[in-house]
């Protein structure tokens, strides 16, 4: 485990795919990485590179776990829940950690993706066989010590924080918001009242739960 008192050196992505490739050389099954970090620090776009690198990775979104727009309306608050979409309960947390402890004992399955353009998941996108190299999971809140999000420990081999400062992931999910339409004004109270909020919640109660923090020094623009 690395030292977690200071935020990380940019690492090049060829040196921590490189570190990763042997960790999978030395692996007698399947290897399974986590990738925790706040809304906007390049969880998604680290695991997209990290799968370009890797052949034979399958790339496993929490963002598929989202609750459907019809959950949301279903819950006691529904203003408040779509209001607050994308803090903890607004993702099926329950079903996101049995089908990974699933697929981590049978080497197989199928999961949820996310489209942005419906606002809602789209069901078996994602397939595992048996024999994949690695499994990159990527989310807010893999390392949440609540439970369910607690029993992910067992699942991966390693875990990574993406550890990029708050206010740089603030302005990253600010072009974001205003990229699917919103005006600055929009993005910005979006990100004060909710993204924000996320932001700190996984900083707080995740970061040093990570076996390494990491940043990536070369990097394409960030989708996440």
């Amino acid at each position: 485990m690395s030292d977690l008192t200071d935020t990380p050196t940019p690492a090049p992505l060829a040196i921590l795919a490189a570190e990763l490739q042997q960790q999978i050389l030395e692996s007698q099954s399947t290897y399974w990485l986590g990738i925790a970090g706040p809304p906007g620090s390049g969880k998604s776009t680290l695991a997209d590179l990290l799968a370009e690198q890797l052949s034979g990775s399958v790339i496993i979104p929490m963002d598929g776990y989202h609750l459907y727009r019809s959950e949301l309306d279903a819950l006691d608050h529904p203003a408040e829940a779509h209001a607050r979409r994308g803090a903890p309960f607004t993702f099926n947390g329950r079903r996101f950690v049995e089908d990974l402890q699933n697929a981590k004992a049978s080497g197989q399955g199928r999961f949820p993706d996310f489209e942005h353009g419906t606002g809602d998941p789209v069901e078996n996108a994602i397939s595992l066989t048996v024999g994949t190299k690695m499994v990159i999971v990527e989310g807010n809140y893999l390392l949440l010590p609540e439970a369910p999000w607690s029993l992910l420990r067992h699942v991966f081999d390693e875990t990574w924080f993406v550890d990029e400062p708050l206010d740089v992931c603030c302005q990253r999910i600010i072009a974001r918001h205003q990229r699917v339409g919103r005006t600055a004004e929009q993005a910005q109270h979006r990100v004060a009242t909710n993204d924000r909020l996320n932001a700190e919640l996984v900083i707080t109660a995740c970061r040093h739960r990570a076996d390494r923090r990491v940043r990536l020094a070369d990097q394409r623009p960030l989708t996440e």
